[in-house]
């Protein structure tokens, strides 16, 4: 066991378990975070993203002692009240069909968002494309992402109407 110390969604974390325990179940099994999934645990569906430093990462293979020091953003830490560009589309656009990959898909989408705020089909595509959905809402997902695109745009225009800013 090892006494492993993380920032998770904002909040000092101090947790007691074995360092190679994967991320997922420290963050489901231990701290009751559920909203990350498991979906085949060999880093391959994307069920389990989550944002390190910013960075999407797959929790079912990131041995928790890897993480010591760092920032873990989970889709709970995404914002608590779904207003998060992304969360948004997803609602708007009502992309979810069962519902299961979403977290994982909204998790890798918000990261794709952070360093490309106008991302095209193919970068899209590219980014999005080691994320699983068993129902095939890809299209949906891609229309989203394009959505919150623009959401995040709007957001950072000036919010003077006419006239002389």
């Amino acid at each position: 066991m090892a006494n492993i110390k993380f920032t998770l969604n904002g909040k000092s974390q101090s947790v007691d378990v074995p360092p190679q325990m994967p991320l997922l179940w420290v963050l489901r099994d231990t701290l009751g975070m559920t909203g990350t999934k498991f979906g085949c645990g060999m880093a391959l569906c994307g069920a389990c993203t989550v944002h390190q430093n910013g960075q999407a990462i797959r929790a079912c293979i990131t041995p928790v002692s890897s993480v010591a020091g760092k920032t873990i953003t989970t889709i709970e830490g995404l914002s608590p009240d779904s207003s998060h560009a992304v969360q948004k589309a997803w609602l708007e656009l009502d992309v979810p069909q069962c519902g299961y990959c979403q977290s994982g898909q909204i998790m890798a989408a918000a990261a794709l968002l952070a360093k490309n705020a106008k991302p095209s089909d193919a970068d899209i595509d590219e980014v999005m494309r080691g994320n699983i959905c068993r129902c095939g809402t890809y299209q949906s997902i891609r229309q989203a992402i394009h959505r919150a695109s623009q959401i995040l745009t709007a957001s950072n225009r000036p919010a003077h109407k006419g006239g002389v800013a």
